[in-house]
């Protein structure tokens, strides 16, 4: 029509830029102002704005900018609508300094100008100048209208600013728009940003009428705070109230059933987007490939993301996240490799996620690879990144790369930390996880159940009880003893420590236990001796409906190998699949090979590690050898050694105790040659040491220790020792000197032992009557567990030794193990 009139005024000029700029389509709005500048004809004030407008949906600020000029030279920038299209333009083209200086220069504002510069603020994320925009306008005794509270309540979402929310809520009440539907859409969102959800849903149900909108602020704000099943509730209200879902709704509700893990849910709604048309929609689908991947469906994820027309970053970032959470952590990096062949730019997702694969796979290698890509991609070392690159080396056991990025962090928080204590947890370095734990303690950060677990178990690794309980007072005093993550840890520490009561009353406490405190307190149980507690706890554990897992049986079959329960552990262990489907693994054979050999059916137990599904590993056949050693058959222990060379040929525990069961034997020629062995391969034999915690120190012993400062008070204490048990009745049991020495002889190398050092060390450092915690490093001689006997008698205290396979609680001349062990 505009094209075919035969003359044109400003009228029509005007009105056909109108219509362009208002149904989005600036380009052209642009082109027909520039047409008719040259024609002659001069805009005015009707003109500008829709000019204006049309710049602002292209953020085209040169443009702007030159409308402005020609504004100014046509005398229409003092007209109220010109300036507010000018504040509107400037601040959607993020140039809100501009856009307040028209402002401020506007002879004649009114509501509509205040709220231009209101979405100005809020939009380029300056909510405090909104506000204080905001108290300016009310000391002007200007009116403000929905529009107005709806954009300051979205300044008080943003900075959590609750008190300023409620006083706009009390202002929209006093002038009658606390029904306005647009204005309490604004409400629903600022009170649950400020964590006030239920007032938030309160709202909602009060609405007389709501739009989507509404429905979406809800879903969301439930979504946030963790209200899944709520959110899910309220989508499926939606149809019945006339209400069509759209894509917001769907991506809302699509991370609902992901956090849930509600997989049933996940499929009704992956329903509704394919009725609905939206399954091609590249948001919706990266939603529904998170949804399957969370849900452990990663075989639908990957279809789905196969089948995907568009892939946007986003789309890659969740199949990645997917592979691995769902540990396919090689399968993540082949589409890492694939979006570097794209060519396209990975972004901080990408890295973080990829580098939890890295963790997965524990390959040093590929981790420093991401990391070198991470630097040549320009991404910045922020606390985001940083993390997780310290996570991924801790577990890479690279704890010297994770403190380097640790120390070059300019932030950090509690999970950065909690990922270093881990790693150095993890990677054996208890005492600078220990370190490091009092450090952010003392510096004032607060440590929550995550960083207290991890700080727990490097306590649990050292067996230092005394530190151990420091944290557990720490716990207490914060609130967190309830719960399941750092009580599972209070269990598992108080149980390595030696303190199995005190494990156990932590494990009663705990109100809502998973299946790893349960594991824990079996596990615990079965390493002090309480074979049939760990068994009764099993039963209970059935009873309540926890189901076990692998871990569990073998501590259960642990707790029937320490108590000599041989029948038990067959039943449990014929039970696995039948009752618990779970397969028996390697560890669960390794535990009925080792139950068959102590108890002396070493034929038996040879048979199993023949009949075995699979190749037996190492500690398979090192129980066969033990087993063998200990009952004198040298032929089946030198076919398992043999295994054994096989596997681990520099390994010094095959040759000891291939050597310890010659000589056993009396085979000493043997014996010799075995020890030719070691000495040509250049094998040493790990050295027997033993630790005492006192005071928050740990002290080691060696053999025959002559280092510690109170080196003449602990001999003097030992020898007297020594001679009164022999008074009651021990004698030196010479057949463990596995030397070809005199019987004097053997007997003084007996004397001296580790244990009996620390031992002596602990009865002159403690007070009386209190227990002393001892931990050995390789399994306790058989004199030194007789002797220890005897002195827990005489020096009447509980003495509590942790070797490699058990802990003893030597009181009143008796062991838990019952000499069994």
């Amino acid at each position: 029509m505009f094209d075919k009139m035969p003359r044109r005024d400003f009228i029509s000029w005007t009105a056909i830029i109108t219509g362009y700029a208002q149904n989005g389509q600036g380009e052209e709005a642009l082109k027909l102002f520039v047409e008719m500048h040259r024609e002659g004809f001069k805009p005015n004030q009707f003109t500008f704005p829709s000019v204006l407008k049309a710049c602002a949906s292209l953020l085209a600020i040169e443009q702007g900018k030159q409308v402005h000029y020609h504004a100014i030279r046509s005398g229409f920038e003092a007209d109220i609508y010109v300036g507010n299209a000018l504040v509107d333009m400037y601040a959607k083209c993020a140039h809100v300094d501009d856009a307040r200086q028209v402002f401020d220069g506007m002879s004649e504002r009114n509501v509509v100008s205040w709220n231009a510069m209101f979405a100005g603020y809020t939009q380029n994320e300056q909510s405090e100048e909104a506000i204080e925009l905001f108290k300016q306008m009310h000391r002007e005794c200007i009116e403000p209208d929905q529009f107005s509270f709806s954009s300051i309540l979205s300044a008080c979402a943003d900075l959590e600013a609750l008190n300023m929310g409620m006083l706009i809520h009390n202002g929209l009440i006093k002038t009658g728009l606390d029904f306005d539907i647009f204005a309490m859409n604004a409400l629903i969102d600022m009170y649950a940003k400020c964590g006030m959800i239920e007032f938030a849903r309160h709202l909602f149900d009060k609405m007389s009428k709501r739009d989507m909108v509404s429905w979406n602020a809800t879903i969301a704000a439930s979504v946030q705070y963790g209200e899944d099943m709520e959110a899910l509730h309220l989508f499926q209200k939606m149809g019945p109230a006339g209400v069509k879902p759209n894509q917001f709704t769907i991506s809302s509700i699509l991370k609902a059933c992901a956090s849930a893990a509600a997989l049933e849910e996940g499929k009704q709604v992956h329903s509704y987007i394919v009725k609905a048309g939206f399954e091609f929609d590249v948001y919706i689908s990266g939603g529904l490939v998170d949804m399957y991947s969370k849900c452990e469906c990663i075989e639908s994820a990957s279809n789905l993301f196969d089948r995907m027309l568009i892939r946007d970053l986003v789309s890659w970032n969740a199949m990645i996240a997917g592979y691995a959470q769902g540990g396919h952590a090689v399968a993540a990096v082949k589409l890492f490799d694939q979006i570097l062949q794209l060519g396209m730019m990975p972004n901080q997702s990408t890295f973080s996620n990829l580098l939890r694969a890295c963790a997965g796979l524990a390959t040093l290698e590929q981790c420093e690879q991401v990391h070198s890509h991470i630097i040549k991609c320009g991404i910045e070392l922020d606390i985001f990144m940083g993390n997780a690159l310290v996570d991924a080396y801790s577990k890479c056991k690279s704890v010297e790369n994770a403190r380097q990025i640790f120390d070059h962090m300019s932030e950090i928080d509690v999970v950065t930390c909690t990922s270093m204590i881990a790693g150095y947890t993890q990677s054996g370095h208890g005492e600078k996880a220990l370190d490091l734990s009092w450090k952010m303690h003392c510096k004032g950060m607060a440590l929550d159940q995550f960083a207290f677990s991890s700080a727990i178990n490097a306590c649990a690794g050292l067996s230092a009880l005394e530190q151990g309980k420091q944290f557990h007072a720490h716990v207490f005093k914060v609130g967190y003893e309830s719960d399941v993550f750092a009580g599972n840890a209070l269990i598992n520490m108080y149980a390595k420590c030696g303190s199995i009561g005190d494990a156990c009353q932590t494990f009663d406490r705990i109100p809502e236990r998973d299946v790893v405190s349960w594991t824990a307190v079996i596990a615990g149980c079965a390493h002090h001796g309480r074979g049939c507690e760990a068994l009764h706890l099993f039963e209970q554990m059935l009873q309540v409906g926890v189901k076990p897992n692998n871990i569990t049986l073998i501590s259960v079959l642990s707790a029937c190998n320490h108590a000599g329960l041989v029948d038990e552990a067959c039943l449990y262990f014929e039970s696995m699949i039948r009752d618990h489907g779970i397969e028996p693994g390697l560890e669960h054979y390794a535990c009925m090979v080792d139950i068959l050999g102590r108890t002396g059916r070493v034929d038996e137990a040879e048979r199993l590690v023949n009949e075995m599904p699979f190749e037996p590993n190492a500690s398979v056949w090192g129980s066969l050898l033990a087993a063998s050693r200990t009952h004198g058959n040298t032929e089946i222990g030198r076919r398992a050694a043999e295994h054994l060379f096989d596997l681990e040929p520099e390994g010094s525990g095959t040759h000891v105790l291939l050597a310890n069961m010659y000589a056993s034997a009396g085979r000493w020629e043997d014996v010799a040659k075995v020890r030719r062995m070691m000495k040509e391969g250049g094998i040493k034999k790990e050295p027997g040491c033993s630790w005492i915690e006192v005071k928050n120190t740990v002290h080691t012993f060696v053999v025959d220790d002559r280092s510690q400062p109170q080196v003449e008070e602990i001999y003097a204490t030992l020898e007297g020792l020594m001679g009164q048990i022999e008074k009651v009745g021990y004698v030196p049991r010479t057949e463990f000197v596995l030397h070809d020495i005199q019987q004097n002889e053997k007997e003084n190398l007996l004397y001296y032992h580790s244990e009996k050092l620390a031992l002596a060390f602990g009865l002159i450092s403690t007070c009386p009557g209190s227990p002393i915690r001892i931990m050995k490093n390789i399994r306790v001689c058989g004199d030194c567990h007789s002797a220890i006997k005897f002195i827990s008698k005489i020096v009447d205290r509980e003495i509590i030794l942790r070797d490699t396979n058990r802990f003893h609680h030597f009181m009143n001349g008796l062991c838990s193990c019952g000499d069994y062990w």
